[in-house]
């Protein structure tokens, strides 16, 4: 009897690392980043028509509304955005934009080893990031709330910004501390000047990150780089950005193959947002080498 009872728990054993090895699961997140600093902008732009401004707003939308899927297994996850036909004319710039904008490429992450990569296109050349996963300090909070049918928890962190990460621009503060008889000066110089999106802009150097997990399904996995809770994260508030997950599906029968992107010339995450802020000073320099006349201008840090 006992050697039978000892040959059912080997079994079963088994059975459970085998279920636990084949496991896979699949979410999709919907995912926003507010455009209100941006719309400010061009509103206060004399330059910029109705016509203008309503495309631009189009553009925007598509740039910072998107739907990605993440496939997962217990260790390893890729996290990729929903493919969509590009519209006439939106080609490579395009989806260089969506790559500045969290979308585009493959985000591959391994939480047992701790890495993480990303293939990336800047400017028509290709760059394959791999670095260690950034570590998030959690702090775990109290609060609780339901998403679809997952009772979620709060956590809470602070993280640095990648400055390759366009989401996080944002207004100077700057600007909106100056006083009215400044502010009128401003605008009689911008009525010389040529449009110019990115004046009055900045990077922060950290932001603020809130995310819902859930320990119904107890892996470490979220969307993006977000990862190191008691559960699948199933929102994340990140600065502007707010990822959402619209459904989850566990045990999934179409297995995907969950391996790292291979294409592009490696680089870590610091080199690559090194190379993108150089990039962008260079055309800052060519612009102002024109008459200083539209220059890109932003910072980094504050």
């Amino acid at each position: 009897m006992k050697t039978i009872v000892v040959t059912l728990l080997t079994f079963f054993a088994a059975i459970i690392s085998a279920f636990a090895q084949d496991f896979q699961g699949m979410a999709v997140y919907e995912s926003k980043t507010s455009t209100a600093d941006a719309k400010a902008t061009l509103a206060g732009n004399r330059e910029i028509t109705p016509e203008m401004q309503k495309m631009f707003e189009e553009r925007m939308k598509k740039m910072f509304e998107k739907t990605f899927v993440l496939n997962f297994d217990r260790n390893a996850s890729i996290y990729k955005e929903e493919e969509k036909l590009d519209a006439p004319g939106q080609g490579g710039g395009m989806r260089m934009m969506s790559n500045m904008m969290g979308g585009g490429g493959t985000h591959y992450k391994n939480v047992k080893e701790k890495i993480f990569t990303v293939d990336k296109e800047f400017f028509g050349k290709e760059f394959l990031v791999k670095d260690t996963l950034p570590k998030l300090n959690w702090k775990l909070e109290g609060e609780t709330k339901q998403i679809g049918n997952y009772l979620c928890f709060k956590a809470t962190a602070v993280r640095p910004v990648s400055q390759s990460d366009f989401r996080n621009f944002r207004r100077k503060k700057e600007e909106e501390k100056k006083d009215d008889k400044e502010v009128v000066k401003e605008e009689k110089k911008e009525e010389t000047k040529t449009t110019n999106f990115m004046d009055g802009w900045e990077m922060p150097s950290e932001v603020q990150i809130t995310a819902w997990y859930t320990p119904d399904i107890p892996i470490n996995q979220g969307p993006e780089n977000y990862w190191g809770l008691p559960g699948l994260i199933l929102e994340v508030t990140d600065g502007k950005t707010v990822i959402l997950c619209s459904k989850v599906v566990l045990n999934t029968k179409d297995k995907k193959e969950i391996k790292a992107p291979k294409n592009g010339k490696e680089v870590t995450q610091a080199e690559y947002d090194k190379i993108v802020m150089e990039k962008m000073a260079e055309m800052r320099e060519m612009n102002q080498g024109r008459g200083g006349r539209g220059g890109t201008q932003f910072r980094i840090g504050g």
